[in-house]
């Protein structure tokens, strides 16, 4: 079983039911998925950019991600619907968990001058999203092999029904929140 998953059991449980004062265990929030997107706009020119992404992505969350298109036509931007614009990948389970994992204890520490994650980043639902401007923080991408630094955006959804529980919930799992 992964590390948070167990300490989401033992400890972030009870410890919200006492803060937010739940009388059902089942009230208690918990996490459901978190989703990685990889947009490129460079995918509109060269087909290759999609390949490299998916196999960065995969490497990282170790699922296999979707080719993400285009919804509407965007004149402005060049675009025509149906277009392949990104890769994205829903973790859920045990690896959702192992991937927070590592993303608190591994990724977040090697970001330039971070000093935290902001708590602005909820939606009101408490669904938290932040964005890393470069995939070489993990460890699983080789930076001799990259063709391109890409950011990415990572959103965390949770079963909570305000930002107060989201974020509470996130802060009992370790996620690094600025003061």
């Amino acid at each position: 079983m992964a590390r948070l998953m167990e300490k989401y059991k033992k400890e972030v449980i009870t410890a919200l039911k006492t803060q937010f004062k739940y009388k059902n265990i089942m009230q208690v929030p918990k996490m459901t998925k978190i989703v990685v997107n990889v947009s490129t706009s460079d995918a509109l020119t060269e087909p290759k950019v999609l390949e490299s992404a998916q196999r960065e992505i995969a490497s990282i969350t170790g699922q296999r991600p979707v080719i993400t298109t285009a919804k509407k036509s965007i004149a402005g931007f060049k675009l025509r619907e149906g277009q392949k614009l990104g890769v994205s990948v829903t973790l859920r389970g045990e690896r959702m968990y192992e991937f927070l994992d590592r993303l608190i204890s591994v990724a977040l520490p090697r970001v330039r001058d971070f000093r935290g994650l902001s708590g602005k980043a909820f939606d009101g639902n408490g669904n938290y999203t932040l964005g890393l401007k470069e995939q070489i923080v993990f460890p699983e991408i080789n930076y001799d092999k990259i063709d391109k630094t890409r950011g990415m955006n990572i959103t965390i959804v949770t079963t909570a029904k305000t930002n107060e529980e989201g974020r509470g919930l996130l802060a009992k799992m370790g996620m690094p929140f600025r003061q």
